[in-house]
């Protein structure tokens, strides 16, 4: 006869140790023994009769598990007991129900508490013995102000906080903790209360391995598992295997279940004697779990474990809302500081909506949670928080253009995609990267460094292995002295409503800046035809000036010349007042020519183009003094030229006139016996915003009278004198007008620096 087949179910029935090959095939849903605190029957749920039993009935029943077998339950209970439970057969579900009665067959026993249920084919009485005969009535008081502390909790954590707080308070553990799942089924401490001398576990990470899959989906069938005495011996059941079915009882959802050695011998090394754990489930996962200890074994009656029980399904009913608190308490946030982004940019304009982005708060940066940010515009790049460097960020520019098509891309590890990558982990392992669509290389990025943030771990992640006779073991972690383990080459993740934020930042600024640029363009329309109709205008005064002076000079040539002959031929026959009048006539008219010449120069040089060559100023100089040298003598002025003057690109006769007229203001508005005119070159650093690159600044100094500096402007203005026409030897006021009208013709600008009596310096600029 063939040797029977040996299940694994069977190994860990028989003994047979649990080894490198085998452990996540651990069957811990039928390990056919219970925890020795109470005692366990099985009963068949179509005969009702004991078909299995814990094999320490004799000790809380009196009667051996062996004699047990076969029996029903009047072998152990009384008939109106017995009643009581038969009772409830036909309703029982997979869900444990308390039914408290007492057993009177056997003198001197315990009180005892029933917990009931059906699963796998099997009616489950377990007792578990008590102190008094009835349990107390839960306190509604703290109850209700439980349930209110945890509805009024407005985020996340302050719920975790307060749910770790009521579940200690009701059951005197000495540390009870909320564990939270990531992602990648690691798992973090986020609220604990605890006792004072106890080291802190907020903050710690456990890896994966410590909750093997088999024992999350135990968890998320059955909400609660208590293990009041981690020290313990398993006590099997007996027969090992149901004879109806011929295998080891499903004790899935079972009070007693004993639980994997591995798991004790973890708790152990944890120095936890005691331990609760209730599930927190969130849309049919495991979203984390309350995790109690005690550092010596704690008996907590059923009653209140099934009230931590109903605070933990209450917490996982009220979990969703809480997280969506959070979620819109955030995006709340992202959504005001959007606005206000938004309103930087649009007020800094199309030019310069990088200050927008970048000088106020909130900037970039701030819109939501990054390590730093950065604008990459027209080859410029502003960075703002922690961000690679800037030859560093161009190298991903380069890569982003080559490898990510879409608007915004986002990953929370670089490095996975390029290994250059790696030397910016510290600061971008994430990033989301947003284009702008006017030119290439035009990028919005946020950055998010690699979790380098150490992440504390409870222990080593690899379980060590310990020899024993030969064989290898695998037991839990040895020691719970945190480590570092560094989580390398990724960010943590981007939320969807992130990368909604960075989409529409993206379309908004491309907005603002296409409404700027579309209204700069209508304002340069608008400036072009302004200018156009403003140049034709000025052409048409320029020829009325021209028309209208040249046509005044002939009749007003008539007025003086017969004002002449009237004094020559007529003069005897008049009276003082009537040759003084023709006088006054005579001078009157003579002036009125000089403002019509003076009008008629000025439109010349408005009207005239301009004939640009390479004009030595020197030479212009010498023309100038010969020019003026009568006056120089009359007038006693020296001129004093400093250093040689350079060559320019201008018109020599227009320049000419210009330092004529210059040294002509500077002679006339002088009442000194000695007059002295300087010019030459000015100092480099005489104007610092002046491009000396592009400009040559000159200056003509006299040591006259000097200008109020209220009056500097209007010297400059057409036939506008700062004296009566006798004083300073009349003229028209015109010559410092067409000076600057021919300077600016050249493209350069003519200014006075004065004090009165201090004299005046006169600079003028030409482009180099």
């Amino acid at each position: 006869m063939d040797k029977p087949t040996v299940s694994y179910a069977d190994e860990r029935l028989l003994g047979t140790p649990i080894t490198l090959t085998n452990c996540d095939r651990e069957p811990i849903h039928i390990p056919g023994a219970i925890q020795p605190y109470g005692c366990l029957l099985c009963l068949d749920e179509y005969t009702r009769r004991i078909v299995q039993a814990s094999a320490n009935t004799a000790t809380y029943l009196g009667q051996s598990a062996e004699s047990l077998i076969g029996a029903d339950l009047s072998q152990v209970l009384a008939p109106d007991q017995q009643a009581k439970v038969e009772a409830l057969f036909d309703t029982l579900g997979a869900a444990p129900q308390l039914l408290g009665v007492r057993l009177d067959p056997v003198a001197g026993r315990p009180y005892f508490k029933i917990i009931l249920h059906r699963y796998d084919g099997v009616l489950w009485l377990e007792f578990e013995p008590v102190d008094q005969p009835e349990a107390s009535p839960p306190d509604l008081p703290f109850l209700n102000a439980a349930m209110g502390q945890m509805l009024a909790a407005s985020t996340v954590l302050e719920f975790c906080q307060h749910t770790v707080d009521q579940v200690r308070a009701i059951t005197g553990f000495d540390r009870v903790a909320i564990y939270r799942f990531a992602a990648d089924e690691s798992g973090e401490v986020v609220a604990e209360a605890k006792r004072d001398d106890l080291a802190p576990w907020l903050g710690v990470h456990y890896p994966a391995s410590d909750i093997p899959q088999q024992a999350r989906a135990m968890y998320l069938k059955n909400w609660l598992r208590f293990i009041p005495d981690a020290g313990y011996a398993p006590v099997p059941l007996v027969p090992v295997r149901n004879p109806v079915t011929g295998r080891p009882p499903d004790m899935t959802y079972a009070v007693l279940r004993s639980v994997s050695p591995i798991h004790l011998e973890y708790l152990r090394n944890m120095g936890s004697a005691a331990t609760m754990t209730i599930s927190l489930i969130q849309n049919g996962k495991l979203w984390g779990m309350v995790t109690c200890h005690h550092l010596s074994p704690r008996l907590i009656s059923y009653e209140l474990r099934d009230l931590c029980q109903f605070i933990g399904k209450t917490f996982s009913a009220l979990l969703s809302s809480k997280e969506q608190l959070d979620d819109t308490e955030y995006q709340l946030r992202i959504t005001e500081r959007q606005s206000e982004l938004f309103e930087h940019v649009t007020v800094s304009g199309q030019t310069h909506f990088v200050d927008g982005l970048c000088q106020h708060f909130p900037t970039l940066q701030d819109v939501f949670d990054c390590g730093g940010a950065a604008v990459c515009f027209n080859d410029e790049i502003t960075t703002l928080g922690a961000t690679p460097t800037p030859d560093q960020i161009r190298e991903l520019l380069g890569w982003l253009q080559a490898h990510a098509a879409e608007d915004v891309f986002s990953t929370t590890s670089y490095a996975a995609l390029n290994p250059a990558g790696l030397e910016i982990r510290s600061t971008a392992s994430g990033i989301i990267a947003a284009s702008l669509a006017d030119a290439p290389g035009n990028y919005l990025l946020w950055f998010r460094p690699e979790q380098v943030r150490t992440v504390t771990w409870a222990g080593q992640n690899e379980k060590p292995q310990t020899l024993a006779d030969g064989q290898i073991f695998l037991s839990p972690r040895q020691s719970f002295e945190a480590w570092k383990q560094l989580v390398e080459n990724t960010s943590a993740p981007w939320r969807p409503m992130e990368l909604e934020a960075a989409k529409e930042i993206r379309l908004r600024i491309s907005d603002i800046r296409l409404k700027v640029f579309n209204e700069l363009q209508d304002r340069a329309r608008s400036l072009t035809r302004l200018n156009a109709e403003l140049a034709r205008s000025n052409d048409d005064l320029d020829s009325f000036a021209y028309v209208a002076s040249h046509d005044l000079k002939e009749p007003l040539r008539g007025i003086h010349n017969y004002s002449l002959f009237l004094l020559e031929d007529y003069a005897d026959q008049l009276d003082e007042e009537g040759v003084h009048r023709l006088r006054t006539l005579v001078r009157l008219s003579q002036r009125m020519e000089s403002l019509i010449e003076s009008l008629l120069q000025l439109s010349r040089v408005g009207r005239a183009e301009l004939e640009l060559e390479s004009v030595d100023l020197n030479e212009v100089l010498d023309e100038v003094r010969d020019l003026l040298q009568l006056r120089f003598e009359e007038t006693h002025t020296q001129l004093v030229v400093r250093d040689r003057l350079p060559t320019v690109l201008g018109d020599r006769i227009r320049l000419q006139e210009v330092i004529s007229n210059l040294f002509s203001n500077a002679m006339k508005y002088n009442d000194l016996p000695e007059k002295v005119i300087r010019m030459g070159e000015a100092a480099v650093d005489t104007f610092p915003d002046i491009n000396r690159g592009k400009f040559y600044v000159f200056y003509v100094q006299d040591n006259g009278i000097g200008i109020d500096p209220r009056h500097q402007t209007n010297i400059f203005k057409l036939f506008k004198r700062l004296h009566t026409p006798e004083k300073y030897g009349g003229g028209t006021g015109a010559g410092l007008a067409i000076a600057k009208k021919m300077v600016e013709k050249h493209g350069g600008a003519l200014w006075v620096d004065s004090q009165p009596g201090q004299g005046a310096t006169f600079y003028f600029t030409i482009p180099k």
